[in-house]
């Protein structure tokens, strides 16, 4: 498969053991930060950690992404064991995509004591 950089190219999912964007080595640190940092992945995870659901209502709650971002996200999160679907179409976490769950957590931790902040700092300059 070609590479993004060529022109009509699909990228490939990022994997452990091979280079993806920014690192050469393969190390599946590396390759999870590729795979999660890309447009719109989390929001797919996040999504389906509320509830599974189809391609419709999965683009309806995360609103402004486009069917093709939302189809790349889905087509490599399966190629890569995070998501699955089922015979009715319906988008889940396998269990390697639930696993994610307690990462997760303290990141949503985090943002709700940065929004608290950030509004008693608005409070402040008012």
């Amino acid at each position: 498969m070609r590479s993004a950089s060529d022109s009509g190219a699909v990228e490939r999912a990022p994997r452990p053991g091979r280079p993806v964007r920014g690192a050469s080595t393969g190390r599946p640190m590396m390759a999870a930060l590729d795979l999660l940092g890309r447009r719109w992945a989390l929001r797919v995870i996040w999504e389906l950690q509320q509830e599974p659901a189809g391609f419709r209502e999965l683009r309806r709650r995360a609103d402004g992404m486009s069917s093709s971002v939302l189809t790349d996200r889905l087509r490599e999160l399966t190629e890569v064991g995070i998501v699955t679907t089922g015979a009715d179409g319906v988008y889940h976490l396998t269990e390697l995509g639930d696993a994610l769950r307690p990462s997760l957590e303290p990141l949503r931790v985090w943002a709700d004591r940065w929004s608290a902040e950030l509004d008693a700092q608005r409070g402040d300059d008012g």
